[in-house]
C-alpha cells in the first residue's frame, strides 16, 4: 500500500464520518450515532455533545487537500521500507484523544499495536473498522490488545505525569514518545471583542476542561476586570447541569470557602487568582501581567508545560480544540520521529 492509497483511504474515512454526522443515510450512520449517544454510559464525561465535537473536528481535517498538504512535508513517506510495529498507548481524558497517533502511524506506512484507555475503548475501534472497510489492507496493519504491550519496535504513550514514570520505567529502552501532563493558556490584552471573549469560553469549557488543549489559565493585563470575561460566558452556564461537573464545582467551592480563598463565583465556574497552570475541573486560574515582554519571558519558562496558547498572535479564541493535522501534541513531530526510526535501521 503506497502513500497515495493511504491518503485516499483516510480522505474517504473523513467523508464517511462527515456524512454520518450530517445525518445522511449511509450504511454506517446508524451505528455511528448509536456510539455517539451511548458513550456516556461507560464514561459520564463523554456526553453526546462532546463525542460529536471530537468526531466533527477529526472529520473536518480528513480531506484530501489537508492530508496531501500535511504529508507533502515529508518526502520520506514516499519511500519503501519494512513497516515498524508501533505500540500506541492511548489516554482517555477526551473522546478519541489518541486518534492523531493512530493516523500518524498508519499514514506513515507503519503497523499499529493499540492499547486503548478503559475510559474510551469503543470509538477508536469503530474508526478502525471503518478504515478497514474502506481499504481492507489496513486490517493487516492494526492490532488491538487489552494485555501488556510487547513485541514492538517503537512506542507512543500518553498519560499523566504519574503514568509517564511508569511508561519510562517499562519502555524507556525502546525508541518512543512519552507524553506527560500539559495545560493550555489564554492571553487577554484588553482589545478583545465580546464575540472573541465568548469564543474563549469554548476553549475553557469544551470537554469540561479535561483536555490538554483545554485552557486552564488566563493571563490578564493589570487592572483588567474579570467581569468582562464572565459576562460573555453565559451561553456555557448549562455545563453545571452535568452531574460530575457539578460535583467538582461544589467540592472546589467548599475547599475555597474553608481555606478562605478569594474567588469569583459565576454559579457554574470559579475564577481564582493563582500562578499555577493546572486548575481542577470547574475552576479557572488567572494571573495579571505588567507588560507583554514580562509575559513572554514567563511563558518561555513554562514552555514544556504548555500545550497551546489562544489569543492575539496565537491560536484564535475558540480554536484550541480544533488542531490541524500538522499540530503535534507537545510539539513533537510524530511523523518525523517515525521516519527517523526507519532511517536509523532499528528493524
Amino acid at each position: 500500500m503506497d502513500l497515495a492509497e493511504r491518503i485516499e483511504a483516510f480522505a474517504l474515512l473523513g467523508g464517511t464520518l462527515r456524512n454520518g454526522l450530517e445525518g445522511k443515510e449511509t450504511k454506517y450512520s446508524v451505528r455511528l450515532n448509536n456510539l455517539i449517544n451511548s458513550q456516556h454510559l461507560n464514561n459520564e464525561w463523554f456526553t453526546p455533545g462532546n463525542v460529536r465535537m471530537a468526531l466533527t473536528a477529526i472529520a473536518g481535517e480528513l480531506t484530501s487537500e489537508n492530508i496531501v498538504k500535511w504529508t507533502g512535508r515529508y518526502p520520506g513517506l514516499s519511500q519503501k521500507f519494512r513497516p515498524l510495529k508501533v505500540a500506541v498507548i492511548m489516554a482517555g481524558n477526551v473522546p478519541l484523544v489518541g486518534f492523531h497517533d493512530f493516523l500518524a502511524v498508519l499514514i506513515s506506512g507503519n503497523s499499529l499495536l493499540v492499547k486503548t484507555s478503559s475510559k474510551d475503548p469503543d470509538l477508536i475501534r469503530y474508526i478502525s473498522e471503518l478504515l478497514c472497510m474502506i481499504n481492507p489492507r489496513f486490517s493487516e496493519r492494526i492490532v488491538f490488545t487489552n494485555n501488556i504491550v510487547t513485541g514492538f519496535d517503537a512506542i507512543i504513550a500518553t498519560g499523566s505525569d504519574n503514568s509517564s514514570r511508569y511508561f519510562e520505567y517499562y519502555f524507556g529502552r525502546y525508541p518512543g514518545i512519552i507524553r506527560k501532563n500539559r495545560n493550555s493558556i489564554a492571553v487577554i490584552d484588553g482589545s478583545e471583542t465580546n464575540t472573541q471573549l465568548e469564543s474563549l469560553g469554548s476553549d475553557l469549557f469544551s470537554y469540561f476542561g479535561l483536555g490538554c488543549r483545554s485552557v486552564s489559565k488566563v493571563y490578564l493585563p493589570e487592572g483588567y476586570d474579570c467581569q468582562n470575561l464572565t459576562k460573555n460566558w453565559s451561553s456555557y452556564s448549562d455545563i453545571i447541569s452535568h452531574r460530575k461537573y457539578a460535583a467538582n464545582y461544589d467540592y472546589n467551592k467548599a475547599v475555597a470557602l474553608v481555606n478562605r480563598e478569594k474567588f469569583t463565583d459565576t454559579g457554574y465556574v470559579l475564577l481564582k487568582e493563582n500562578k499555577a497552570l493546572f486548575s481542577p475541573v470547574a475552576v479557572i486560574n488567572y494571573e495579571y501581567y505588567r507588560s507583554a515582554d514580562q509575559l513572554t519571558d514567563e511563558i518561555r519558562l513554562l514552555d514544556e508545560k504548555i500545550q497551546c496558547i489562544t489569543g492575539r498572535d496565537h491560536i484564535p479564541f475558540g480554536g484550541s480544540q480544533r488542531p490541524h493535522l500538522w499540530d503535534y501534541a507537545d510539539g513533537i513531530d510524530t511523523i518525523d520521529f517515525l521516519l527517523k526510526k526507519n532511517i536509523a535501521g532499528i528493524l
